[in-house]
């Protein structure tokens, strides 16, 4: 029975290009592949009949000689083309796996597609670093202790004994991974020689190991600057862990925290500061100094008659802007304090001076007038 002409198996004209090609063979072994057609005795015999196919076409040697002679080109052993049976080749896997990628890559996963894996970028690092307000408000120039992986001085981060550049791995020959036919389908693994690297050292730098790095303690200057806050992330490049075998570094992420003050509260820019009165002070008013963080003092107004938690607002002397020149405000909180362990003489003053008074507690008795509404509405 003579065979099917192979331009006819993958449904493609004698002038195909070899992109036309690869894509009518992967059409076809989509529609044939055994997996897909189990309900299809003959999808199997189709399916080798494609890899044949494909796998003389993609060859422009193989190709030309079955445009000249036919499937002549390839009978009986060896011919005169010089070409052996497709059948005793068993070379259909490696057809199959040049769009296996394409066709089975979800299957399969990313793995399949990642190429060697010779240097490598370090690690980023995070570095805690507490401040406090005055600190966080100044700016703050520190060093700190990172522990990290370096580059390795012996071999200068190459892996190798006098820094000798690694060798191209002979099981893969530097692509990283090798390939099994298992079946119809051909296996992609990691190279088991190089560990997927692709490239094999001889000799191994004995301070690293051959890992191009070492484990080791270093001390970096770190400048803060003014108006950080909480979750105020700071960026080092390349100062993060060495990458491996001459790769690149990673960068260090200085994550800042301030801590709490005993005066003030912070609310991004602004400050607050309670500051307590005096009954005396907030009925007649007066003069305060006002703490500012920057270890200075302004004098506050107090109006007369002033009721707790009045706020006097202090421009400019908050937090300065982390990006810009502007400052925040600051703004103080007065606390009317009520007067305690009163002498006799004290006691008996104020009750002289409750006597007398007369509409000098209005919220008091606004209060008081709106409860006996609500009484009296009661009955």
């Amino acid at each position: 029975m003579a065979k099917e002409d192979y331009y006819e198996i993958l449904s493609c004209s004698r002038s195909a290009s070899p992109d036309e090609l690869k894509k009518a063979y992967r059409k076809k072994a989509k529609e044939l592949h055994p997996d897909r057609n189990s309900d299809n005795p003959k999808a199997e015999e189709q399916f080798k009949s494609v890899n044949e196919a494909y796998d003389i076409l993609r060859d422009p040697e193989k190709r030309s000689a079955y445009d000249r002679f036919g499937h002549a080109a390839f009978e009986g052993g060896t011919s005169n083309s010089g070409f052996r049976s497709s059948g005793q080749t068993g070379d259909f896997g490696s057809a199959f796996s040049d769009v296996f990628e394409d066709l089975f890559g979800d299957f399969m996963g990313s793995s399949s597609r990642r190429g060697p894996q010779r240097a490598s970028r370090g690690s980023d690092l995070r570095y805690n670093l507490n401040i406090n307000l005055t600190e966080a408000y100044k700016g703050k120039k520190t060093i700190i202790n990172v522990p990290s992986a370096v580059t390795c001085d012996s071999c200068s981060g190459v892996g190798s004994e006098g820094g000798i550049e690694a060798t191209n791995c002979p099981t893969c020959a530097g692509i990283g991974k090798v390939r099994a036919q298992q079946g119809f389908f051909t296996v992609e693994r990691g190279c088991p020689t190089c560990a997927g690297k692709g490239k094999i050292i001889k000799n191994p730098c004995k301070n690293c190991s051959g890992q191009g790095r070492v484990e080791k303690e270093r001390k970096l200057n770190v400048t803060i600057p003014p108006g950080v806050e909480t979750g105020t992330r700071i960026r080092l490049a390349n100062e993060g862990e060495a990458g491996l075998r001459g790769g690149q570094n990673g960068d260090l992420y200085i994550f800042v925290e301030v801590s709490q003050h005993q005066i003030f509260e912070r609310d991004s820019q602004d400050l607050f500061c309670k500051i307590p009165i005096s009954m005396i002070t907030a009925a007649l008013g007066g003069e305060l100094e006002a703490p500012t963080l920057d270890g200075g003092k302004s004098r506050v107004k107090v109006p007369n008659g002033v009721q707790s938690g009045k706020r006097l607002r202090l421009k400019g002397k908050g937090m300065p802007s982390l990006r810009g020149n502007n400052f925040g405000d600051l703004y103080v909180e007065l606390e009317v304090e009520t007067p305690v362990n009163l002498t006799s003489e004290q006691k008996n003053l104020l009750m002289e001076f409750q006597k007398i008074g007369v509409n000098n507690n209005p919220a008091e008795s606004n209060f008081f007038s709106r409860v006996k509404r609500f009484w009296d509405d009661l009955t």
